[in-house]
């Protein structure tokens, strides 16, 4: 082995933007953990919105000097972040560790024996697996007219790009295996599986469990927490909803008396009250068709079985009758059919939180960094 093979790798972290906190700003803040020194190259970045790296060296690309109405508006210019990303000079670095859902998969590696490994949400789904569903509702509220005449015009060179980002890319990795089939059918590229890391040592289940369901996630249309509420209406069973979004208001207005309308804020106090529910709920209901899904993993870790819809990451977190009930469609009925289900069937809060534990965040952190180092190893 030469000798540059047993140093250890420099490493860049790039990811899409730093603009809000979710699942996938959990998978930045874990890359940070693995690799303190790594600085973090995106788009554009909101530090009040995200202060859990304020301590992160965090560096974006000419974007973030746009005027503030234009710079919020980012998501609208996929062929702007394509080429901001492109034009980033990573040439320092050994190791290029992009964590994507959109463009960040574009940055180039400019020398020999640079490796870049791209940890893949999902290939985009507005190109890919989910265009007609965008299409039909964008998610943008009195833009969406818009956005529907933009997206046949944009979206074909942008698929190219983006299918060309994808073959520069030495080393896939999917969320789940729904997305490593994604990547191996739309990239014709290899993939391999990391589940995200999930802080499943936050909670400790209760035995004795609420009579109240949750259901926790943005309101946007996708989401699909139209589902839960018509179920808890229907059943007339108490249900927290967490969250907020384009779509908050529309939900308040269908929800019925036994619905309560919770924020998910970063703040502590929020922060306890989600936990604590998760803790002691008798059970999560989760309407989408999701990449991977943290929200399931966090309910089982709390020992609240998952009601689910049966695609996706869900399949790679629940087993129908042991953690969870799966439905099959993405109606009323089917998830108050799963909710009756659930409501009849026994489920053990100690065996749901340690099926959760084989997606704790420590184990993806050792996973994540012997991936790197191996990826790094086989280039030189």
């Amino acid at each position: 082995m030469s000798k540059s093979v047993n140093k250890h790798p420099k490493v860049a972290i790039v990811c899409d933007w730093l603009t809000n906190m979710a699942g996938a700003e959990q998978v930045i803040l874990a890359f940070h953990e693995a690799f303190p020194e790594a600085p973090i190259y995106t788009s554009v970045y909101v530090p009040e919105n995200v202060p859990a790296f304020k301590n992160a060296d965090v560096r974006t690309t000419y974007l973030q000097k746009l005027p503030g109405p234009l710079r919020n508006l980012h998501k609208f210019f996929p062929m702007l972040r394509v080429h901001a990303f492109r034009k980033l000079d990573l040439s320092e670095f050994d190791v290029i560790l992009s964590s994507a859902s959109a463009e960040a998969k574009q940055v180039r590696k400019t020398r020999p024996g640079q490796v870049h490994v791209c940890y893949c949400h999902t290939p985009i789904r507005y190109y890919w697996s989910h265009y007609e569903n965008y299409k039909a509702d964008p998610g943008f509220g009195k833009l969406n007219w818009l956005v529907r005449l933009m997206m046949p015009l944009m979206v074909p060179p942008l698929k190219r790009a983006d299918f060309k980002a994808a073959q520069d890319v030495d080393y896939f990795i999917g969320n789940s295996t729904t997305v490593k089939a994604r990547i191996e059918k739309y990239y014709k590229k290899p993939a391999d599986v990391i589940h995200p890391p999930v802080n499943v040592k936050r909670f400790k289940p209760s035995k004795t469990r609420g009579d109240f369901y949750m259901a926790l996630s943005r309101h946007i249309p996708y989401k699909r927490i139209d589902l839960a509420i018509a179920a808890a209406d229907e059943l007339k069973l108490p249900l927290r909803v967490f969250g907020n979004g384009s779509e908050h208001a529309k939900l308040v207005a269908m929800a019925g008396p036994t619905v309560t309308f919770h924020p998910g804020t970063p703040d502590p106090k929020d922060q306890a009250f989600i936990t604590e529910s998760f803790n002691t709920a008798k059970g999560l209901i989760f309407p989408p068709e999701e990449d991977f899904g943290i929200t399931p993993v966090e309910a089982m870790a709390g020992g609240t079985p998952v009601i689910t819809y049966n695609v996706g990451g869900s399949r790679d977190i629940v087993t129908d009758g042991e953690t969870g009930i799966f439905f099959s469609e993405q109606t009323p009925k089917a998830v108050t059919e799963a909710v009756r289900k659930a409501e009849n069937t026994k489920f053990s809060p100690f065996v749901l939180n340690n099926r959760a534990k084989r997606f704790d965040r420590t184990l993806f952190l050792v996973k994540i960094k012997n991936y790197v180092q191996k990826a790094y190893e086989k280039q030189q």
